[in-house]
């Protein structure tokens, strides 16, 4: 059996999730209360030496690290790919997903935030200033790099689901939490829209997870 280490709110398990519904897995989820500082207790400390979420528990040991994680399950569980077409293609999907796991959410992750808050002692209207320059930045430019990628599919790239839409839907999930405001972005927005209408999105919505009441 398949463990998920995972907090419903983070984007980063959502992406996971994500994939394991693609893929048609069968996996249990272990909760990892971030607000409550679970990640850093000793029990899961021994499992992700990180104190982050997501973990995969499978047969032969723990991966963590999302991105990992879903090329993990990509190259075992091949259909659908989240990396289809040539090495050009694939690379360019890679890099928009890296565009968001590397460049916006690593500056906005809960820590970021507590670290802003709570040590550097900012209040809540420059907490939320500094979330919203950073992803306003970071959506500025995948909406142009949307606009080079234009096909004639609903998707980051044509007609099929890819690595990009995994780590892209959650990023919005989290702009809509704190408020941004999406008009500047028509096509990330269609594609949020496309991609929800999928089951394996739906069920990977963080108000779906066990964890959410």
């Amino acid at each position: 059996m398949i463990t998920l280490y995972d907090y419903f709110r983070s984007t980063a398990a959502y992406r996971v999730r994500i994939a394991l519904n693609l893929k048609g897995l069968d996996y249990q989820q272990a909760r990892v209360n971030l607000l409550r500082g679970e990640e850093a207790g000793d029990d899961y400390r021994a499992i992700n030496p990180q104190g982050l979420v997501p973990a995969l528990a499978v047969e032969d040991g723990v991966l963590s690290q999302s991105l990992a994680i879903l090329e993990f399950l990509d190259e075992l569980h091949p259909d659908p790919p989240l990396l289809p077409g040539n090495a050009l293609r694939r690379a360019h999907i890679r890099a928009l997903a890296q565009m968001v796991a590397c460049d916006i959410h690593p500056v906005n992750n809960l820590r970021i935030l507590s670290y802003l808050t709570g040590t550097l002692g900012i209040d809540e209207g420059q907490k939320l200033a500094w979330y919203h320059h950073w992803i306003d930045e970071g959506f500025r430019a995948i909406e142009r790099r949307l606009e080079q990628a234009a096909g004639d599919g609903p998707y980051c790239f044509g007609d099929r689901v890819t690595l990009a839409d995994l780590c892209l839907v959650p990023q919005v999930y989290n702009a809509r939490r704190f408020e941004l405001d999406l008009t500047p972005y028509p096509r990330i927005v269609a594609i949020e829209r496309h991609c929800l209408g999928l089951d394996a999105f739906e069920r990977a919505r963080p108000e779906n997870q066990p964890d959410a009441g």
